[in-house]
């Protein structure tokens, strides 16, 4: 007998791998495995990006659950709830991918 696929578990998988597939995303996620909490102006400073592109990529992933954030005085601090994630990145980056 067949067992039927698992539709939670492969929607989860997808909703994970789907919010982190941008290379921006990537480079915010690795900033914020290396500190434990950045502010969106030190995040932006590391990646060159502009502050309204860093932010809407911070409130995607954030909104998503990826990450989490605190508010210390004026600033907006970023961290990692998923601490998973950067594992699988570094799975991903050990894989052997052909380039179209």
């Amino acid at each position: 007998m067949e067992e039927q696929l698992d539709l939670d578990r492969v929607e989860k998988i997808a909703f994970v791998l789907k919010t982190i597939a941008h290379p921006m995303r990537v480079g915010i996620i690795d900033l914020l495995n290396e500190h434990d909490k950045m502010s969106v102006n030190d995040i932006t400073a590391y990646l060159g990006l502009e502050q309204s592109l860093t932010s809407h990529h911070l409130a995607n992933m954030k909104m998503k659950g990826i990450l989490g954030s605190k508010r210390e005085g004026k600033n907006i601090f970023y961290f990692l709830r998923m601490k998973e994630v950067p594992d699988l990145i570094k799975i991903l980056e050990d894989v052997d991918v052909i380039v179209f």
